[in-house]
């Protein structure tokens, strides 16, 4: 693996003017600011719908992407919108996602200039040449005619063309816009790390169309959802609800749906996360019903031949595998199969003892390190809330002595660069040195998560020449 770094910030948490980061002029000066750092890597979480809790790894379709991350700015330079109207979308606040100003407004302005567009038969095309984007405007078509009920409750009823076509404009604009993004990172030197959550919705266009992919009875409910047993971020463990693959039908046909899946993914970034990565050596089934993740057990995955198929169409690619939670020997040798990189997170490395394969000695160079993933607290929160007996083990271990141990945070960034860890990546708020109030999300935690956003002013608070020092010195770019 190459011996690089990177920044995970997603695109929500762009600086704007409209509420949300999306793909205008800021993802660019974001892409000229890796690039300054010398950073060579970007990593985005899943680019899907949200969820009414802001979770992007609960959607309406894995295949289809977030309607507010279409820039609108580029849509009045296209003369859809006018200046007058772009001004109506400005937001309140710089400092955090309006989610309720966007649910309320963003959907209705963007029909509006559905209907204003001229490029109508491009958008035709580009619908037509993607049969899960297709299945997807039209789900979202019927969930409107039905006053957005889950589809298993569902009438016979004709769609509305006018929010089909919507829905197909949202698309066209979304990848077209990206595809630009993409292509100027690169261009900069920049690669682009996206996510693939393990498991879909089941109001979704995912489970609607393919029905017999996945483990439902004869009224489409879920014979049993996915969680996770009890670990170190929740005690009940964690109760996500989704409905189960049908392993065995999806290898009657070459697991054909994630072959798509992970086809569709590789053709916008420029490798993927595999999100939940032990679920494919064997998963954890909570009957439906439970009102916790407790009384679960654990199923046997699709192991190395879903591995294989994804490999087929990955090509060189890279793939990382989040293999993180309770992880066992099992899992431990289908990542040595798989050859993915694996993960390791440095907030986990002092929770037990020295053969911890998260403490920076134990990195291998198929490994990527994190300082903390988007489920973690911030470096700096981590450090307030470390027990003082494993700070003073920590930072010794960081070559750090001082009492201050406040000014520890460089001694820490430099022991992750200087590892053997092929890719080392750090989140946006631990370039800026945020605090705990900046976390992006804390699992199990229904509200107040996703909000995070960083202003300009804030991006250009970020030492630049430190980290692109750091990439010279441990010879990371």
């Amino acid at each position: 693996m190459e011996r690089k770094s990177g920044v995970l910030m997603h695109i929500t948490s762009l600086y704007g003017d409209y509420s949300i980061g999306s793909f205008g002029k800021s993802a660019k000066e974001f892409v000229d600011f890796l690039s300054e750092c010398k950073f060579s890597y970007w990593q985005v979480l899943p680019f899907c719908m949200a969820d009414d809790c802001n979770s992007p790894y609960q959607s309406y379709s894995t295949f289809a992407g977030n309607p507010y991350f279409v820039d609108l700015e580029v849509l009045k330079e296209k003369g859809i919108i006018t200046e007058d109207e772009l001004k109506e979308q400005k937001q309140e606040q710089p400092y955090s996602v309006e989610y309720v100003k966007l649910y309320h407004t963003r959907l209705d302005f963007l029909k509006k200039a559905s209907k204003r567009v001229k490029y109508t038969a491009e958008i035709e095309k580009f619908i037509e040449n993607n049969s899960y984007l297709k299945q997807f405007c039209e789900f979202m078509a019927y969930k409107y005619a039905n006053d957005n009920k889950p589809w298993q409750q569902w009438d016979d009823r004709d769609y509305d063309e006018e929010i089909n076509f919507m829905w197909k404009f949202i698309q066209y604009e979304f990848f077209t816009q990206w595809a630009e993004i993409k292509k100027y990172a690169n261009s900069k030197g920049v690669k682009i790390i996206g996510d693939v959550p393990i498991y879909v919705s089941l109001d979704s266009a995912d489970v609607w169309a393919n029905k017999e992919q996945f483990l439902l009875d004869e009224k489409n409910i879920p014979l049993c959802v996915a969680g996770v047993p009890p670990d170190y971020f929740c005690e009940d463990g964690q109760m996500w609800g989704n409905p189960l693959y049908n392993w065995d039908k999806m290898k009657e046909n070459g697991y054909k749906w994630w072959a798509d899946r992970i086809g569709h993914m590789t053709t916008f970034f420029d490798g993927v996360r595999i999100d939940h990565f032990r679920g494919l050596e064997s998963y954890w089934a909570v009957p439906y019903g439970e009102k916790t993740a407790k009384n679960g057990k654990w199923e046997k995955g699709p192991g190395i031949g879903l591995i294989n198929t994804i490999n087929s169409f990955a090509g060189d690619k890279l793939i990382i595998a989040e293999d993180l939670g309770e992880i066992t020997p099992q899992v431990e040798q289908l990542v040595k199969k798989s050859g993915y990189p694996g993960i390791r997170v440095f907030q986990f490395g002092f929770l037990g003892d020295y053969d911890n394969p998260h403490m920076p000695h134990n990195y291998n160079t198929n490994c990527v390190a994190y300082t903390g993933t988007h489920d973690n607290n911030t470096l700096l929160g981590y450090l307030w809330e470390l027990d003082d007996d494993n700070k003073r083990r920590m930072l010794e271990y960081c070559n750090y002595h001082s009492p201050d141990w406040e000014k520890g945070f460089d001694s820490i960034l430099r022991t992750i660069f200087a590892s053997s860890a092929g890719l080392v990546i750090l989140p946006i708020q631990d370039l800026l040195g945020y605090g705990s109030d900046t976390r992006l999300n804390i699992p199990g935690k229904a509200d107040g998560n996703w909000q995070f956003r960083i202003t300009k002013e804030q991006m250009n608070l970020v030492d630049k020449d430190k980290f692109k020092r750091l990439n010279e010195l441990y010879k990371r770019c």
